[in-house]
């Protein structure tokens, strides 16, 4: 059944803000530095969060690809703001790459996840390249939901690693910061599309993201927690109170995903670029050029 033309379920409407500068933070981290296996001070944050780093490499590169393949015809901020992205996401990769070698030089073996994530990478060629836009654009608002939290709640690194903390503090400032151009990519690569086809697709990769991330992150904590001995149910209770009760990210985020289901939606309906203020003074002297 088609749905009715007269329900608006999503917007041409571009809410991200004018005065909006994506700015590239050419910083460096985790160079000729040793942290505790344990950098976050506890088994469970260490392993969720290197879990996530493992993905990294490999999983922007593909935001980039997948942007990038629907930037003809964008206006003139839009493609500022993609140049800013790239430049963004590919320092992100060059310095996730040089933790992921900190987890392996304390024996953690990741090759498994980062395996698999080559493995799914290979699913998505030769799929419609809108297809893996409306993948990027689901993930990066999971980082984007993630980064808002690590910034707004101290608890998830309160007991770290004073680089390794720093390093996502500078990782999350930049997701929040470029939060809505896979969006605006989307907005625009659809533009032809009808409101309801374009909610309905964005909707469901949304869900279908959802299940692979949570599955695949979970699995990746528990190999990586058993690598330290930690099994069982000590292994799945104490990484489900981490994610679900304090700090509790997960529980923490609910709101904030269940809002890209709303017509309309769009990441910049809510401003946080209060937060990339608070902490943007640590790496004023690795700014450097935009364009």
């Amino acid at each position: 059944m088609n749905a009715p033309a007269q329900i608006d379920l999503d917007t041409r409407h571009n809410p991200t803000p004018e005065d909006l500068d994506i700015v590239v933070r050419d910083e460096r981290f985790n160079r000729g530095t040793n942290p505790n296996r344990w950098w976050a001070g506890e088994p469970f944050g260490t392993a969720w969060h290197n879990a996530l780093s493992a993905t990294f490499p490999r999983g922007e590169a593909f935001f980039i690809e997948s942007v990038k393949a629907h930037r003809d015809g964008a206006d003139p901020k839009l493609a500022a703001e993609i140049r800013a992205f790239v430049k963004q996401e590919i320092n992100h990769t060059r310095e996730h790459v040089a933790f992921n070698k900190l987890a392996e030089n304390h024996g953690y073996d990741i090759k498994k996840i980062d395996l698999r994530v080559k493995e799914m990478l290979e699913l998505t060629k030769g799929r419609p390249e809108i297809l893996n836009l409306a993948a990027t654009m689901a993930l990066e608002h999971y980082t984007a939901m993630m980064a808002h939290e690590f910034l707004a709640n101290p608890k998830h690194f309160d007991k770290a690693d004073p680089e390794v903390a720093a390093m996502w503090r500078w990782h999350s400032i930049e997701e929040v910061e470029h939060k809505g151009v896979a969006y605006d990519t989307w907005n625009h690569a659809t533009r032809d599309w009808t409101d309801w086809k374009r909610w309905k697709v964005r909707s469901l990769m949304m869900l279908i993201v959802t299940g692979r991330f949570f599955k695949n992150r979970w699995e990746d904590s528990m190999n990586l927690l058993a690598q330290d001995g930690i099994t069982g149910w000590k292994a799945r209770w104490g990484l489900f109170k981490y994610l679900a009760w304090s700090p509790g990210v997960v529980r923490r985020i609910f709101p904030a995903w269940l809002a890209y289901f709303k017509p309309g939606f769009h990441p910049w309906d809510h401003d946080d670029r209060a937060l990339i203020r608070k902490y943007e003074g640590e790496f004023e002297a690795a700014l450097m050029p935009a364009e």
